[in-house]
Parts: structure tokens; sequence; C-alpha cells
């Protein structure tokens, strides 16, 4: 076992060791939760205050210094479950769930050991157990819902170490910081939160879920080649006569809720999760929230470069939520009936790709847009095995979609359009009417039939369904769109108009035509 690549690039980021080849937790931690396991007649954790006194001695088992935690994490867990849920709850918690957890934590030795000796077999050779998976290496983790629940758990009792993920630049995947801020600030948003992830605890330890969850970086390779799709400069958008795709605008629902499978985008920053374990309540938050099954992927998914996105199958919805920001709730129970593939992951797809951060006039000069056409295209496109795709002469990126060699999933995906909101245009400070173009562009080029597009009620797209119809019957193609948003961008960058690109294109256009 401890041959195994994959398993020695995690070891570091676990609170297990390896004995005699077998993974095992450090005999100390064990007894601890074999103590916990027995329930609160024997552990006598049956309150906050005597969970977070747990949580020392359980850091201290695995030599983690308790002063490597958020400032007053362990008040935060003790104020929760001694002073914000009530009594009942508190104690349906420590009575069943705890124990339930730990019962969880103590197989999770060798529900590893199935996981690595399954790991080679599920994608026909392709390699898909628990690793790091660092910047450029393109790759996929199938994990079952058993051993991603195990993960949580783990984060909920603080037992993953902190040194050297920020060296790697791993985020921290300890629950920590949710308690500390709800001490700190004691915020509605920060309770809703851990309410959220209580209620996930709550679920599982009834009912284990016996689906899988991937977690995919996919790469669109830097260097360039003439026979392959690979990171595009300005001339290849230029020169693209890709059709544009059909668009569907919502002006009301949520992309979560949207009927039909689609590849749901997840507003990520670079690093996978943003501030959804700290004091974050964006989209991107709430949806791991909601679907905390993402947030295994933290552990072992570095911040991402601009080439690469990160896609997520089968992560299932536990919880209604109400609100937004500081409004956020929890809103109670979801049962998720969305149907399962042959993998047995749900037919959930989301896609991470992270905006340019607060990019001002940036956003207008051509590397600024080249980025993010370019990130997005990356989390639209269907991964291949190789990370390079065969490019026929004369072939659009629709072409090489449809040839392209999948690695895990089914053949009907490329028939899957894409759900996606204002990408980048909230706190990030991006251009909504130019954001929504670019996306329209990525996902025609990528060969998806759809573009989905959630609005919020958002002011400067109120326009955009008149915008597109204008686009529609110019019959424009993507190097087209493409050539009119670097005219506006210029024009716009070097204060020649002040007007949104929607209002100088049906102008411009006018003059044309």
């Amino acid at each position: 076992m401890e041959k195994r690549e994959d398993l020695r690039s995690m070891l570091q980021y676990l609170p297990l060791v390896v004995q005699s080849s077998s993974i095992a937790w450090p005999p100390s931690l064990e007894q601890e939760l074999q103590t916990m396991f027995t329930g609160p007649g024997g552990s006598m954790v049956n309150s906050g205050e005597a969970l977070a006194l747990r949580i020392t001695s359980m850091r201290e088992a695995l030599s983690l210094n308790v002063s490597d935690l958020a400032p007053y994490a362990l008040q935060g867990c003790a104020l929760f479950f001694d002073e914000i849920i009530n009594r009942e709850e508190s104690a349906k918690f420590f009575g069943g769930v705890v124990p339930a957890l730990c019962g969880l934590l103590l197989n999770l030795p060798s529900s590893l050991e199935k996981h690595y000796n399954k790991a080679d077999f599920v994608l026909d050779g392709v390699t898909s157990g628990l690793r790091l998976l660092g910047p450029q290496e393109a790759g996929i983790v199938f994990l079952s819902q058993e051993l991603n629940a195990a993960i949580l758990a783990c984060s909920f009792l603080c037992l993953f170490p902190e040194v050297d993920r920020r060296l790697k630049h791993l985020q921290g995947i300890n629950f920590d910081e949710l308690f500390s801020v709800l001490y700190t600030r004691q915020c509605m948003k920060q309770e809703s939160k851990i309410r959220c992830l209580v209620h996930y605890f709550e679920r599982i330890c009834q009912c284990i879920p016996r689906g899988f969850v991937s977690f995919e970086r996919k790469v669109l390779p830097l260097e360039y080649n003439p026979h392959y799709v690979s990171y595009p400069e300005a001339d290849y958008w230029a020169k693209s006569i890709t059709p544009l795709c059909s668009v569907e605008v919502h002006t009301t629902g949520v992309i979560e809720d949207q009927p039909g499978e689609a590849l749901e985008v997840e507003f990520a920053d670079e690093y996978f999760g943003g501030l959804t374990l700290r004091h974050g309540c964006l989209q991107e938050e709430i949806r791991f929230m909601m679907n905390p099954e993402l947030i295994a992927g933290m552990l072992f998914l570095p911040r991402m470069d601009r080439n690469e996105a990160i896609e997520i199958v089968g992560a299932e919805r536990f919880t209604l939520y109400t609100g937004f920001g500081s409004s956020f709730e929890f809103a109670g129970d979801y049962l998720d009936n969305k149907e399962l593939d042959r993998y047995m992951r749900r037919r959930t797809r989301v896609v991470a790709i992270d905006a340019m951060p607060r990019p001002g006039r940036k956003q207008y000069k051509p590397d600024g847009l080249l980025r993010e056409v370019n990130k997005a295209f990356t989390g639209y496109l269907h991964q291949c095995k190789h990370q390079a795709v065969p490019l026929p002469s004369s072939a659009s990126a629709s072409h090489v979609v449809e040839c392209s060699e999948r690695w895990c999933t089914d053949h009907e995906e490329k028939k899957i359009g894409v759900a996606t909101g204002n990408w980048g245009c909230g706190v990030f400070g991006g251009d909504p009417e130019v954001k929504i173009m670019l996306q329209w562009l990525a996902i025609s080029q990528s060969g998806r039939p759809l573009m989905s597009c959630y609005t919020f009620g958002l002011q400067a797209l109120q326009n955009v369904n008149q915008v597109i119809e204008k686009i529609s019957f110019q019959e424009m193609n993507v190097g087209e769109l493409w050539s009119k948003l670097v005219e506006y961008s210029t024009e716009r960058f070097s204060r020649r108009t002040k007007l949104g690109f929607f209002s100088w294109l049906i102008t411009s256009l006018s003059y044309t035509s």
C-alpha cells in the first residue's frame, strides 16, 4: 500500500499512518474515537464544551497543536451547540450523530484501502485514486459518498494537519474557521452555514449514501501544437466560424433548480471553494453548503491556473436555503431525486471557473478578454484522456469534442448545455454585458448546444434578450461576435465610448445594416 504514488502524495495531508503496509489511525487517536463511538454515556461528550475539549485531546493524539486552529474556534463550537441550537437538537446530535461519525471514522482506514484497491479499475486503467491533483496535472479522483462523508467528519473534528497546505496552494479544510467567525462575529449567515453541515451529518448518519462523486482537474495545454486544441490565442477566436449556440434567459430562478441536466457554473475564485469554510457567503459558498460533498475537493485540489478548471459530477444536494449573502438562511431538508449515471454518480455536474478579481479597466484589454474567454472555454470543453484533443484540418472545437476520447462520462454529455449566471460580476467587479458574451462564445466554441443564463434580476442585463435576438438575426458566428467584442473593448479601454456593450453593439449594427 505504501508504494502507491497516489497515497504517498496524500499522506502528509491525512491524519492517518501506514503501518505494515496497512492504513491505520495512530493508536491513541483510535482509542479516542472508540470512546466517543460508545456515545455520551461513556465518552461524556454531551455538549459543545465537552466536544471542544475532546477535539483538543484528539489533536494532541495526532501531535497537532491546538494553537494552529483559528482563534476562538473551540469557543465557537461550544457556543453553537450549547447556546444557539436548542437542547433537543443538541441532545440528538451528541446522542446519535457524533457516535455515528466516529464509527464512520473508525472504518476510514479500511474504506481507504478498499478505495485504492479499486482505483485503477474504475475507468479502464485510468488512475482515479485519492491524490494531490496539482497544477497542470489533468486527472480525476473518484470518491464514494461514504469516503466523502468520512473526509467531512475529519474536517468537523479538525483532524487534518494544517502544516504545508499553503505551500502547495491548498486551502484549509478543517471547520475551525467556521466556528471562529461564528464566535467573533456572531452573524446569522455563519450560523446557517453550520446548520447546513450539521443537517448533512444527520442525514448521512441515518443512511450512508452508496453513490460516487468525481472531481476532475481539466487542463487546456499551454504548448501550441497545430494538430491539437491548446490554449487559444486571439487569432483562434477571430477566425472561428463556429455558429453561436442557442440561449435561454431566465430572469427568475436559480441555477441549481434548473429542470434539465446541464453543466452548472460555480463562480469560484482561484482556490476551489473560495471562502466556504470561512466567512464568505457568495453563490459558490452557498452551493458548497447545499452540496457539502463538494468540500472534500478542497482536500486535494490546489489553486487553479489560468488554463485550468475543475468539474465535479455526482455531488448530492441535502438542504434548502433562502436569501443570499448576509440574508442567507438554512431552510430545511432537501431530497435529491436526480438520476444516477453508469458510474453511480448523480447527474449533477458542477464546473468551477475562476474569474479575474476586481479587474477594472484591465478586463477590456486584449489579455483580459483572452484570459476570461479561455478560462470559460477550459471549463466547458469535454476533457479528453490525454489532455490534448486531435484536431482534424478545418475542424471547429465542436467537431473535436465529438471525436475526442472520453475517460469518464457517457456519450450523451455532448448534448448537455451550460447553466450559468453573472460570472465574476458581483464582488469580483466584472462587466456583466461583456462577461455574458464571453461565456456565449466559449460555450458555443466548446460544442455545447445551449446556454441557460440566469440573470438574478441584474439591471445591467435587462436587455440581454433583445441583444441576443439582434445577434442571432445577423447570423453572427463566434469569430464575428469576438471581433465586435474586441472592437468595443478597445474603445472602452481608451475611453472613446462610455456606452455598455449592449447599447454600443446595437448602435454599431444599425450603422452597418
